[in-house]
């Protein structure tokens, strides 16, 4: 392979690890085994040698080079780079304690530097949207017999917002939960056709990717807001939104993902136009007559 066809391959963890799902499939049994491998345990991929790697996993040394080289990559020392490159992004955890430790006491820099990370998560996070990734998800969100949505844990609260503001401009919108062992239940009423999204960031819900790959497996369209291109949701979507979730503190930010799930809602109530308007009407003077919220009774 030529210095030319090398620089074609990944050039971050991520960018390997979306190469690698891609593949698994096609890969031979050795080639399998070093992948596995290398997604589950980088960091000591990261310092091993290649008689090492060979060793650990069962193959020959020339395998190991032939598994480098088919990725794109510049040999095994181009693979085992990546994997150091990741073991640094997760020493930035530590450097994060580190900072908190540096702000002052009044809480005033992590205020500013909260700001500023939020600010950026949305800035990238929407530049990297394209019109027809955009448009294409708007579309089957607007125009699905039904849609559903699902995101746990932290990811819970983008995933109930979404449902949520869906189900005020359009009809037949689902929140996956999955409490009490209802997961299954749920997703028995995924049918083709329908629009599921699914939501999650490192690390992964299990849950959430079994049930985005199901949708995929029955014929609805799956849309995903994730954090990266290894993500295990990129696999399944029709659509998958990287969202990013940096932050000041160790607490990762969802700030970007609020104001996607916002966005996507704005798109799908402008492509409904007078019926989402008429929605809305609707759940107005349903709340007037139910007294959902309490009156005004400040003085006048």
């Amino acid at each position: 392979m030529n210095e030319q066809q090398a620089d074609k391959g990944p050039q971050t963890f991520d960018e390997l690890v979306a190469e690698l799902r891609m593949r698994h499939d096609s890969l031979s049994q050795s080639h399998r085994k070093l992948s596995e491998r290398v997604m589950a345990d980088p960091e000591a991929v990261a310092f091993m040698t290649v008689s090492e790697l060979a060793a650990a996993v069962g193959v020959n040394e020339a395998t190991v080079v032939r598994f480098a080289n088919a990725l794109g990559l510049k040999g095994y020392p181009g693979l085992a780079r990546l994997c150091r490159e990741r073991l640094q992004e997760q020493a930035q955890l530590l450097r994060r304690f580190d900072t908190l430790e540096q702000l002052p006491a009044d809480g005033s820099g992590l205020l500013n530097r909260t700001l500023e990370f939020d600010q950026a998560n949305i800035a990238r996070t929407f530049a990297r949207i394209d019109d027809d990734t955009w448009d294409s998800a708007v579309r089957h969100l607007a125009d699905a017999p039904r849609v559903h949505v699902m995101g746990l844990r932290k990811s819970h609260a983008p995933a109930y917002l979404l449902a949520y503001l869906l189900g005020m401009v359009r009809e037949d919108v689902a929140l996956v939960t999955a409490t009490a062992g209802a997961l299954t239940d749920d997703l028995r009423r995924v049918r083709a056709g329908d629009c599921f999204v699914a939501i999650s960031i490192h690390r992964y819900m299990a849950d959430t990717v079994r049930g985005a790959a199901w949708a995929r497996s029955v014929g609805a369209h799956v849309v995903t807001l994730t954090d990266n291109p290894g993500s295990p949701l990129a696999a399944s979507a029709d659509e998958c939104f990287f969202v990013d979730a940096a932050s000041a503190s160790v607490l990762r930010s969802m700030t970007a993902f609020t104001s996607l799930v916002q966005a996507l809602t704005a798109g799908v109530a402008t492509s409904h136009g007078h019926e989402a308007r008429a929605s809305l009407l609707q759940e107005e003077q349903l709340l007037s007559d139910f007294q959902v919220y309490t009156t005004d009774s400040r003085p006048k």
